[in-house]
């Protein structure tokens, strides 16, 4: 009895909230004190927009974990933030994967670096330069089981859609 009892608050609202706002912050961890601090890789700028996207939806759960609204529609709002986060994270994921797996003749050449583009560049244009992608984004620095950060990056990001999408079923339900 009381395992469905876990089971039912992990998958409530709120429960899903909790967790969700959780995984943000494992992910964002593994990233800067792993990834970062002990393997030594400094992210490119197609990371760093993987991470905006995932730090979005951690902080929307956050807010809909800690605010646990009565009203559908609050509910679905934060929710729909969440969910704007992560198709955010997953759309950078899948060009990140995609330069990846370009051959080494089409791979776009490296820029000055994201530092230079914010200084110089008008927003616009870093977007489009960022999505052009660079050489350092096309470089598979570290693999685990043979998939590569961005790769895993989008499966992690998968499983979260799944959740903001059951959060959003459970905005109507009690």
């Amino acid at each position: 009895m009381r395992d469905a009892s876990l089971t039912h608050s992990l998958l409530s609202y709120r429960g899903l909230a909790g967790l969700l706002t959780l995984a943000s912050i494992i992910g964002m961890s593994f990233a800067y004190f792993y990834l970062q601090g002990v393997v030594k890789l400094d992210p490119c700028p197609l990371c760093i927009f993987q991470r905006m996207g995932l730090i979005v939806m951690g902080i929307f759960a956050f807010i809909a974990f800690l605010l646990n609204p009565k009203q559908a529609w609050a509910k679905i709002l934060l929710m729909f933030g969440a969910l704007l986060g992560i198709l955010w994270s997953i759309a950078v994921a899948i060009r990140h994967v995609w330069i990846q797996h370009l051959p080494p003749d089409q791979v776009p050449s490296c820029g000055p670096g994201l530092d230079y583009w914010m200084d110089t560049l008008p927003i616009a244009q870093v977007l489009k330069e960022v999505f052009k992608g660079s050489g350092e984004c096309a470089v598979i620095d570290w693999t685990f089981l043979g998939f590569s950060i961005p790769e895993l990056s989008l499966g992690f990001f998968s499983i979260l859609l799944v959740m903001i999408i059951l959060a959003i079923r459970q905005s109507n339900a009690r």
